[in-house]
């Protein structure tokens, strides 16, 4: 790890460097994600890291915890890597890591993945999330061309989370639930036309929503749409990512349905 930074009271950066990067590549996609793995409390891991060996020769209960990321940056030329991490309170794994990292410390992961990337193409673009889908809408917002038509939507907390990054209209949650504003925003927004390349990532919940406004409402074909639950209230990356697959499996059979009434 080279540095961190608190970008908001609720919003920790750190930045990921050394040898360790000599083979990492990113910068196809926007919503690049790593997997960071930490051990078990008392388990120790030889070095180098080596996910195979875990896996096979110690039991379950060993292996690494992980959470996923975006990749809010990669330099090629400096070979550093940088993650935002949302803070909630004292607890999180991987936020409580990246609060008390120093220089030095290191951290394993794999990846990267990714899929998405803004269509240069697309008539217009349409970005909206919330805190956890902020580096993937900065990083989309940086790629796009200066006279793109951009739509984008992020939901935080109140104005202490507003970070200085152009193109963005902050929606402020306040007591309200999560996803409450983003969704009345983004659906009385004016509808740019059919030709658009969507974003949309956050909370489960209102990710639903939107999915149901975009694909029923307006007819957007899932091919121009990239939408997913990064997590949902009440449940644990390990939990959620458990119970994604099912969870999605049934918005999409609901919605088909109701395309087809």
């Amino acid at each position: 790890m080279v540095r961190t930074e608190r970008l908001t009271p609720n919003m920790h950066r750190v930045v990921l460097g050394g040898e360790g990067l000599d083979r990492f590549d990113a910068g196809q996609y926007t919503d690049h994600y790593v997997k960071l793995m930490f051990p078990p409390a008392g388990v120790v891991y030889p070095s180098p890291f080596d996910l195979a060996a875990i896996r096979e020769q110690l039991p379950r209960e060993q292996w690494p915890v992980t959470r996923t990321y975006t990749v809010r940056d990669w330099d090629p030329v400096t070979r550093q890597l940088t993650l935002d991490f949302v803070i909630h309170g004292d607890t999180g794994l991987a936020a409580q890591w990246a609060v008390a990292a120093h220089p030095g410390d290191e951290v394993s992961f794999g990846g990267p993945g990714g899929k998405y990337a803004p269509d240069p193409a697309a008539g217009w673009h349409l970005l909206a999330g919330d805190e956890s889908a902020l580096p993937a809408i900065a990083a989309a917002l940086e790629r796009l061309a200066p006279d793109a038509v951009v739509e984008a939507f992020v939901e935080v907390a109140d104005a202490r989370e507003e970070q200085k990054i152009p193109g963005v209209t902050w929606l402020r949650r306040g007591d309200r639930p999560v996803g409450a504003a983003l969704v009345e925003a983004v659906t009385a927004a004016e509808w740019r036309g059919d030709d658009v390349h969507a974003f949309v990532h956050g909370e489960a919940g209102f990710v639903k929503e939107l999915r149901r406004y975009l694909r029923l409402d307006r007819r957007v074909p899932m091919e121009r749409l990239s939408i997913s639950g990064y997590w949902r209230l009440g449940h644990d990356e390990d939990g959620w990512q458990a119970s994604k697959r099912d969870w999605n499996t049934q918005v999409e059979a609901e919605q088909e349905g109701d395309r087809q009434q």
